[in-house]
């Protein structure tokens, strides 16, 4: 069964069906991004991977903020039969490709005519441009010419006829000639698109394939061998020519685990998650985004991150929400040096105020911020033990009543201010926090069996008992908190607010 239906930007009510890569535990903020950025529905998802439909072109697709990578979806079904021998498994490898052609090759048409609506859109956008310069200086020349006149009203008043004539005839000239540039560039821009179109002969296509396996058949082949059976596959199904090298579709993405089989095509050969305005990278950008976004930021408030570092979880702030004012802290001269020229590189110099203040020292009156975002240091090089609550007390200092604190901790972190052991920090998946009601998780994701099933247990009645077993900090008290992966480690996104005034 195709996971493909209708294409994107034709204005067909279905759209197109995507997925996203997500890092664990980051799986509920990408659900609500698609959701409110890309008006997204049939919203799913699996561990590490959300699924979608949206009508939406791709420049709103750039602007996803907490995935790593964008995928438009072939198929999505249940996994391959391991229990099979190698032979047989090797079968079940070209089914997916055999068996559904007709998802294959409406996958790669949608994704064509992604790359020709954008480039139809980019090529408009540079000819309204050409068009706006082409009249300024037409203006400009009208202007100095009439100036021109004037002045030589007053010295030659009898020749004021023969040079409104000149002008009028030169002005007359440049239209036409202008018409006659766009009538070419017009031309040049259907010939454009003709040629683009003409590249759905299917026999022009080159690919390369990307695999990943995990479980059963992981240990049974490597990534290599598979892409090697599904690429052979694809060559004789439909006589597209593998190009590792230089491919014009980069990359068919196959994932085949003890869970699913999905396969997609990438839309953006840099990952999402690859920030431009980034220098030099700090806490991973998809978790200082969600970190920001889960403070619920509004314009005019003033964001504080005491111990800022280089500075990314007030980058990714900024540009999503810019009218605000950001203060960032921190005692380190080279992180703040780090800070800054991450700041120019992004062009946000005047959006964000740098400090060289201690976390437990701000200058800051009491009750003056809004909203606090930082990511708590830990690991070998920080042994902040029980200095966390110190740092804790000033921040809650700081903030005023009803306002917002939104931390990175590691588990250590989390223990310590939770006050209770090991049986207050859920260690387990189960507890990662990544259900929300009326979402969908395709934990069997094969559609026309039914296995999409809306989650049982709640994750209202879930994080509440959580956090119930979280002893309150002085008056912050826990909102949401999210176990998320940071690679080799895992952390916890907290959110608290400030219930009452730090003295009563």
């Amino acid at each position: 069964m195709s996971e493909v239906r209708g294409e994107p930007g034709s204005g067909t009510e279905a759209g197109a069906r995507f997925f996203c890569t997500a890092g664990r535990g980051l799986e509920p903020f990408l659900m609500r991004e698609v959701r409110a950025r890309l008006a997204a529905t049939e919203v799913e998802y699996i561990s590490g991977k959300v699924f979608f439909t949206t009508c939406s072109d791709l420049n709103m697709l750039k602007k996803l903020k907490s995935a790593e990578r964008l995928f438009l979806l072939i198929k999505k079904q249940f996994p391959l039969i391991s229990s099979v021998s190698k032979g047989k498994l090797l079968n079940e490898m070209q089914r997916l490709i055999n068996e559904d052609p007709g998802s294959w090759l409406n996958a790669i048409s949608i994704w064509k005519n992604l790359l020709e609506l954008d480039a139809k859109k980019e090529k408009l956008s540079q000819r309204d441009d050409n068009q706006l310069k082409r009249k300024v200086g037409e203006n400009e020349i009208i202007i100095a010419k009439k100036l021109k006149i004037e002045q030589m009203q007053k010295i030659e008043e009898n020749r004021d006829c023969q040079l409104e004539k000149q002008i009028e005839e030169e002005t007359l000239e440049q239209r036409d000639f202008t018409t006659k540039s766009e009538n070419f560039q017009e031309e040049e821009f259907r010939n454009d698109i003709e040629k683009a179109i003409d590249t759905h002969n299917q026999k022009d296509l080159t690919f390369r394939v990307s695999c990943r396996c995990s479980g059963t058949i992981g240990k049974a082949f490597t990534a290599q061998e598979v892409g090697r059976v599904i690429g052979i596959a694809i060559m004789k199904h439909f006589g597209w020519k593998a190009d590792l090298r230089n491919p014009k579709l980069e990359v068919i993405f196959i994932h085949l685990n003890d869970v699913y089989s999905v396969v997609g095509i990438p839309v953006f050969r840099v990952p999402l998650a690859s920030r431009a305005y980034i220098k030099t990278a700090g806490l991973r950008s998809t978790i200082a985004w969600a970190m920001a976004s889960l403070a619920d930021i509004k314009a005019g408030a003033f964001v504080l991150d005491p111990m800022c570092g280089l500075g990314t979880i007030l980058l990714e702030a900024a540009k999503e929400w810019p009218d605000v004012y950001y203060v960032g802290a921190d005692v380190s001269d080279s992180q703040l040096l780090g800070t800054w020229d991450n700041l120019k590189a992004a062009g946000l110099e005047d959006k964000i105020e740098l400090l060289k203040v201690s976390v437990i020292e701000l200058p800051l009156p009491s009750e003056s911020v809004d909203i606090i975002i930082s990511d708590i240091p830990f690991g070998k090089k920080f042994k902040l033990g029980k200095d966390i609550k110190s740092i804790l007390q000033e921040m809650e200092r700081v903030l005023h009543v009803g306002g917002t604190i939104v931390l990175l901790l590691s588990e250590d972190h989390h223990r310590r201010l939770t006050d209770c052991k090991e049986s207050s920090i859920p260690l387990n998946s189960k507890d990662s926090h990544t259900d929300e009601p009326g979402i969908k998780k395709c934990l069997s994701p094969e559609e026309k069996t039914g296995a999409s099933k809306i989650v049982s247990t709640s994750f209202e009645a879930r994080n509440h008992e959580f956090l119930d077993r979280m002893s309150p900090f002085g008056s912050l008290v826990p909102v949401e908190c999210y176990k998320v992966s940071l690679g080799k480690t895992d952390a916890f996104i907290c959110k608290y607010e400030k219930s009452h005034s730090s003295g009563l």
